[in-house]
């Protein structure tokens, strides 16, 4: 068994390309040298009390809390200590960048789109009859038979059946364009007329849209928006010079 236990660095390379891998590693080659590149025009350091809360924040999202299990990691990943250090400083420099780049464009791009990050929270049932599902829509806007009643006749999935259909909090990005524009021109609480799409007859019904705010997590979502887009075209011009 020792025989296939050790694995060099050719193996493991002649793998990646049979694996059809060589392109995505490629492109994070090009990443790190793309961040590194411009952390270096920006001058941008990192402190050795960033690194080590880096280090501790990387071991905790791991459970490596203690340094047997932290060896038993980096042996797993092979990797030296040197080189987890050089993984937590590329993490490190890749956050202060993207914060020297970002940070001042957030709220100016939260507020031009703004709508985009409004949610929906929604029940679904999806028919195949144009005229069941138009005859249902009008039952439940007249109050003849409630939603989650139809729910439980016409779903025919057990967990969504027993969840009334609920579909939990969804973004504009989540559903089809036509129920997206649809669901976000409700006036919640309110069923809205059937909508067709290749899936089927959607009969929805609008509990609530969620008016989006500003806070922590879509700042660091926004932020990560604008980054991921300056490096996907960072990317592109690389790769055509």
């Amino acid at each position: 068994m020792s025989e296939f236990a050790t694995i060099s660095n050719d193996e493991l390379l002649y793998q990646i390309k049979l694996s059809c891998q060589v392109p995505t590693f490629v492109e994070e080659i090009i990443t790190r040298k793309i961040i590194t590149h411009a952390a270096q025009e920006a001058g941008i350091e990192v402190e050795t009390h960033e690194l080590q809360q880096a280090a501790d924040n990387l071991r905790l999202i791991n459970n490596l809390s203690s340094a047997d299990m932290t060896w038993l990691w980096l042996e797993k990943h092979h990797l030296s200590l040197d080189e987890f250090e050089q993984l937590v400083y590329h993490n490190v420099l890749t956050s202060k960048l993207t914060e020297h780049l970002f940070a001042n464009q957030v709220e100016q791009f939260f507020v031009e789109h703004q709508f985009d990050y409004a949610q929906v929270v929604m029940y679904e049932i999806v028919l195949d009859d144009k005229d069941l599902a138009m005859e249902l829509f009008y039952a439940v806007s007249e109050e003849d038979i409630s939603f989650p009643e139809i729910a439980h006749q016409y779903i025919q999935d057990t967990e969504q059946r027993r969840y009334g259909g609920y579909q939990g909090i969804q973004s504009r990005k989540d559903l089809k364009p036509e129920v997206s524009a649809a669901v976000f021109g409700a006036t919640p609480p309110q069923i809205i007329k059937p909508v067709i799409t290749s899936e089927g007859v959607h009969l929805i019904f609008v509990e609530e849209i969620i008016t989006p705010q500003l806070d922590e997590t879509l700042y660091s979502q926004i932020l990560f928006e604008l980054f991921d887009n300056w490096l996907k075209q960072r990317i592109e011009e690389f790769e055509y010079r």
